[in-house]
């Protein structure tokens, strides 16, 4: 698989996972939706791949460096708050994501309380990676 495509393929699997996350509680809002459209165009997917990627579930593949899986782990968080309302199956979904990513637990779920301290629960990515520092093997 050339560069291009591994890149491509890795980017899709991030935008499969915000997906997944926003289905979680069963109702994906209009607010969602427009967060995920703009994150899947920051990541160069297509609108059309888009709506494959939102109806068909592809293998997640977590980013190679730590810097990135930790960016996706923000991303995730950003979108489970981006409509103001937070439900336990998308904390869960998101713990879980953070396992399958290898990032710390203990970072994981401090990030996930930490967020209760900012406007609109959006941390800023300098404390995200403040607190995944403190955590770091």
């Amino acid at each position: 698989m050339s560069d291009d495509n591994h890149k491509k393929r890795e980017n899709e699997s991030l935008i499969s996972e915000l997906i997944k996350l926003a289905k979680a509680d069963n109702d994906v809002s209009d607010i969602e939706l427009n967060f995920l459209l703009s994150i899947a165009s920051q990541l160069g997917v297509t609108k059309d791949d888009f709506k494959v990627l939102f109806e068909q579930y592809i293998k997640f593949m977590p980013p190679k460096l730590e810097v990135d899986r930790i960016v996706q782990f923000h991303r995730l968080v950003l979108l489970m708050n981006v409509d103001l309302e937070t439900s336990h199956l998308e904390v869960a979904y998101i713990r879980e994501a953070g396992i399958r990513m290898g990032l710390n637990p203990m970072a994981t779920d401090k990030v996930l309380s930490e967020m209760n301290n900012y406007p609109n629960k959006v941390i800023p990515p300098e404390k995200l990676f403040e607190i995944f520092q403190l955590f770091h093997n």
